[in-house]
């Protein structure tokens, strides 16, 4: 399966994180590479180096626009 990248920015609900660009956990991201897959957000947020996988219930709110990234 392929994954669908979309730009967006990300917020998880209280109690969530993730490592930020900073390395600091953050659970407020303004942009990223978001794939929704399975039930999961998988998130590459520049400068990490890595894709972060959070559970659905974790999000608060996901924005991107309509067009996927290539």
């Amino acid at each position: 399966m392929t994954r669908t990248w979309h730009a967006a920015s990300v917020e998880l609900v209280d109690g969530y994180s993730v490592r930020g660009a900073d390395g600091v956990p953050t659970a407020s991201v303004p942009i990223a590479r978001v794939a929704i897959e399975g039930g999961f957000a998988h998130l590459d947020i520049p400068g990490t180096g890595l894709v972060q996988v959070v559970s659905a219930p974790a999000v608060r709110l996901i924005t991107y626009r309509e067009e996927p990234e290539s």
